[in-house]
């Protein structure tokens, strides 16, 4: 174990090697997989990098999501301003988090996302109208995978469509890690006050949605402040957007790159075999770039190694779920692999609580390409496309296709 603490994070990607993990990381989970490196600020934290012990990490009370911590691992100074003052359920630990999450446990169920496959469906299907009536080739960027996010979560928070434009620029500034941290800190700031305005309309005129619910709910009773529900509201909005168009971005790359994994996809016919697709594109991919960050509150051993109270820590989700122990030939995209255990969405407490949302709107969004567009096809070159490395989550800033 070289315990080297000199090689920095986040780590570049391989150039020809977009859709894998940097080949350091690589590199550390099967050589050293609980080491050390250093951040911008000089700190150094631990990275793990397996499968088994990233979920120890997400799963242990004894590690805390406290930004606020002096050894919280921040990879820059614009994620060291935003995480710090822009506290939601992602930075908060029990109880506070249990009681703020339990509020929306019951907004993300299993059933209540299969029941909104029909109009996500509806949605995917008159993206893919325009775009077929138009010339390409398009960005599918912009006229596929973000207004299917988009839409989806405007009509279940209750959003104006019409104020999408502006939600979509503030959630990518609030997603980047470069530029002015002040920047961040206003654009979140604009948010919470037009989600703030949102929630007193909702309670004049409450519909069937998620923020009218809050609002007569929790609001109206004296529960929690606007302010409370506009910062939950933000994170929901914003991680409900970006996450989702960066994976429907990413899979049809990686889909059209493989093209005897689409065709599986595109001929099958039985769902039971795109959501099996979908939770192997999720693992391939992992595309939060800043992995999961964490700060140790007691001492403990992961992987064979003491950690010390105090001592900050970066689970790697992106390595733990390209670990040959969990996933053999883990670097092959095997569409019809059992990938269920991936940690993609995370592990324990934080378990992406959009998860059953995004499944559903993946499975539709897939699909819906597939067999609708069958030849589909990228109209530049995969070493010409730019990806993005200067986010919270990984993905292509343009994707031209043609048909």
């Amino acid at each position: 174990m070289t315990d080297d603490k000199t090689s920095p994070f986040p780590m570049a990607r391989a150039a020809g090697c977009p859709l894998a993990p940097p080949a350091e990381l690589t590199r550390r989970a099967g050589l050293d997989p609980v080491s050390r490196v250093r951040l911008w600020d000089g700190s150094t934290p631990w990275l793990v990098t397996r499968h088994e012990d990233v979920r120890a990490v997400l799963a242990d009370p004894r590690i805390s999501v406290d930004a606020t911590h002096p050894a919280f691992p921040h990879t820059n100074a614009v994620s060291k301003a935003r995480d710090t003052r822009m506290r939601t359920l992602m930075q908060m630990d029990a109880p506070e988090h249990t009681a703020q999450r339990r509020l929306l446990t019951s907004e993300f169920t299993v059933r209540k996302m299969e029941a909104l496959r029909p109009r996500i469906q509806r949605i995917a299907d008159d993206l893919v109208d325009e775009l077929l009536a138009g010339p390409g080739p398009v960005d599918l960027v912009e006229a596929f995978a973000l207004p299917v996010p988009s839409r989806v979560i405007c009509e279940l928070f209750g959003v104006p469509y019409a104020d999408r434009a502006y939600f979509q620029g503030v959630a990518r500034t609030l997603v980047m890690d470069e530029g002015d941290p002040g920047e961040a800190l206003a654009a979140s700031e604009k948010l919470n006050t037009y989600l703030e305005n949102l929630v007193a309309e909702k309670d004049a005129r409450p519909g069937d949605d998620m923020i009218s619910r809050l609002a007569v709910g929790r609001f109206r009773t004296g529960a929690m402040t606007a302010r409370e529900i506009a910062t939950l509201g933000q994170l929901l909005l914003v991680a409900g957007h970006d996450t989702t168009a960066s994976m429907i971005t990413l899979g049809i790359v990686a889909l059209l790159t493989h093209p005897d994994q689409l065709r599986v996809i595109r001929d099958g016919d039985d769902p039971a075999v795109v959501a099996n697709a979908v939770e192997e594109l999720l693992r391939f991919l992992s595309v939060t770039h800043t992995e999961a960050r964490r700060v140790a509150r007691e001492d403990l051993e992961i992987g064979g190694r003491l950690i010390r109270a105090g001592e900050g820590i970066i689970a790697v989700k992106s390595t733990a779920n390209r670990d040959p122990s969990a996933f053999p030939d883990p670097g092959a995209l095997d569409v019809r692999r059992e990938a269920r255990h991936h940690l993609a969405f995370g592990h324990g407490r934080h378990l992406c609580l959009g998860a059953p949302l995004a499944r559903v709107e993946l499975q539709v969004v897939y699909s819906t390409l597939c067999r609708r567009v069958p030849t589909l096809r990228l109209a530049k070159p995969l070493e010409e496309l730019e990806f993005d490395e200067n986010a919270i989550f990984y993905t292509v800033r343009e994707l031209p296709v043609t048909w």
